[in-house]
């Protein structure tokens, strides 16, 4: 049960269902997820150690609020890892999966072209997780997934940035390019190289933002 609750608030957080700062009410929780006090408070301890949540002592708890700075540092972490994920999908992929990334890319690449962002978005969540699954390497998928957790956020307004999915879709198509060609450098390199971009591409939201402020 606790597990369940977990998971329950975690999705919330992921949806964007509050926002930095907010303070999650233990009684609210409980009811809102049909959750005893214990497992929320259970749930929120695990959550912190994520890095989605941060308690405050005499205070409760809150969603934890992640800088452009922190955002880039996760980033650059991924940047290592889903390489090394992306070399092992390409040794490990099957026809079959191969062509399912392609299909993803095909998908995406018609997004794109009708400027469906909140589909190309959707479907790039699909195309990482897909090599990630591919991939089968438990340790890292479970690292890169709390990573990617705690810049959802960030991730959201960048693919919201005008021009961002055209950009990023020909980064995508060489990664597809690679694992399907069993081609596990060339799959690293794009991946690391897309990673990088997305680095790249939250320091210019940043700057971006400042100069509007």
């Amino acid at each position: 049960m606790e597990n369940d609750v977990t998971g329950a608030i975690r999705a919330a957080l992921l949806r964007g269902d509050y926002v930095p700062r907010q303070r999650l009410i233990e009684a609210d929780l409980c009811e809102q997820f049909g959750a005893g006090r214990s497992g929320v408070r259970s749930a929120l301890r695990q959550l912190a150690t994520e890095g989605l949540v941060e308690i405050q002592r005499n205070r409760g708890a809150r969603v934890r609020e992640i800088s452009f700075a922190e955002a880039v540092e996760v980033t650059e972490v991924r940047m290592v890892l889903e390489g090394l994920i992306a070399a092992r999908a390409a040794e490990r992929v099957s026809p079959a999966q191969a062509e399912e990334l392609r299909a993803i890319g095909a998908d995406m690449a018609r997004a794109v072209a009708d400027g469906e962002l909140m589909a190309y978005s959707d479907l790039n969540a699909r195309l990482h997780r897909g090599v990630r699954d591919i991939a089968g390497h438990e340790t890292a998928n479970q690292v890169v997934e709390r990573l990617r957790a705690q810049v959802v956020g960030h991730q959201f307004m960048l693919s919201l940035v005008p021009g961002r999915a055209r950009a990023s879709l020909p980064q995508h198509q060489r990664i597809i390019a690679a694992i399907a060609a069993g081609d596990p450098v060339a799959a690293e390199t794009a991946m690391r190289d897309h990673v990088a971009s997305v680095g790249e591409a939250l320091r210019a939201l940043e700057a971006r933002q400042e100069r509007a402020s």
